[in-house]
């Protein structure tokens, strides 16, 4: 439920508010507006009697949430929530571009692509230290010497970092050496690791699972949010579907749907959803007019040789072509890149 208090309202009320919320097992998420502050409360309302809480000095009125996602939906957040890193804003007007190799593998290889894509325009770059793959014998990442890499390219780039993890073990040394913690398909209900996720206090990635409904990919969020950290970023990244002339099948419409039910900002990745470079630069400039407020874009040096994911990496080169393309996209959306 939502407590909605009156414009006249103090701090000092709002929290009497809170703190007797909590005494009858209530979580409790102020948020304070400009005109009106509002306090989200999730538990069980059976315990409540409502008038305990609406004849408190400063309470208006009570809301009821209808949503199942009580953080994640608008219904007790209206503005949007921006996450801000340093000096990138995620949500805000300009379109936030991360971008590098599926899996960090030869340093110097890895350190010449955070060069360039950072000059072509990337603000995040991006690197698997663990790689979860379908097949045991594929390869599965260098692990915590690729976060070590990871850390030594922002060093000398400057680049904010998003990587995998893949364990609850190994959650507090992946957020140790990222910016942000990134929760891949095959874990968006794997609910103890986003608990432990969220409990690191960095910014979360969140990928849509291979078949999850938005609703669940939400549902999912909110484990995260209701740790206490409210810095979820959502990632289509494409869904399992019949068709096989791609890896996965984009859903654009996701964008503006979450748009409409979260205030959470919502990114793509079309390097995953195709599988193929080719098809890459259409499917960004298809986000970007959809309102994604950010991309995900592998890119590699040698695709050929790549250990992973190869054949769906743009070259440095075509990279930064496309973000040439995408800052026309932009424009026409009242964006920028």
């Amino acid at each position: 439920m939502i407590v909605v208090m009156s414009p006249s309202s103090t701090k000092e009320e709002t929290k009497k508010v809170e703190h007797k919320l909590l005494a009858l097992g209530f979580k409790t998420h102020p948020i304070y507006g400009e005109v009106k502050t509002v306090i989200g409360a999730i538990g069980d309302k059976r315990m409540l009697d409502t008038q305990l809480i609406t004849t408190m000095n400063g309470v208006e009125k009570i809301v009821p949430i209808m949503k199942p996602y009580k953080l994640a939906g608008k219904e007790l957040k209206k503005d949007k929530t921006i996450i801000e890193i340093g000096d990138v804003r995620i949500g805000g007007e300009e379109i936030v571009l991360m971008a590098g190799p599926c899996a960090v593998e030869d340093e110097e290889a890895f350190y010449e692509t955070a060069r360039k894509v950072k000059a072509a325009g990337a603000k995040i770059l991006r690197g698997g230290a663990f790689k979860p793959r379908t097949s045991p014998y594929a390869f599965q990442g260098l692990e915590e010497e690729g976060l070590h890499m990871l850390d030594r390219a922002r060093n000398e780039t400057g680049l904010l970092i998003v990587t995998e993890v893949v364990d609850t073990r190994d959650v507090e040394t992946v957020a140790k050496y990222s910016d942000i913690v990134q929760i891949g398909a095959r874990n968006m209900q794997n609910f103890r690791l986003l608990k432990e996720a969220g409990a690191a206090n960095k910014p979360v990635l969140l990928k849509r699972g291979l078949s999850a409904t938005i609703e669940e990919w939400l549902m999912a969020a909110e484990y995260v949010i209701s740790t206490g950290n409210p810095n979820i970023i959502l990632c289509e990244r494409g869904i399992r579907t019949f068709e096989t002339a791609t890896r996965n099948t984009i859903d654009i419409s996701a964008i503006p749907v979450v748009k409409e039910l979260s205030h959470l900002p919502i990114i793509a990745d079309p390097s995953h959803a195709t599988g193929t470079w080719k098809y890459v630069n259409a499917l960004s400039k298809a986000a970007v007019a959809a309102g994604a407020d950010g991309l995900l874009i592998e890119v590699h040096n040698e695709p050929e040789k790549a250990l992973c994911d190869g054949p769906q990496s743009l070259k440095p080169k075509k990279f930064a072509e496309l973000v040439e393309e995408l800052k026309i996209v932009a424009a026409a959306v009242q964006r920028k890149i």
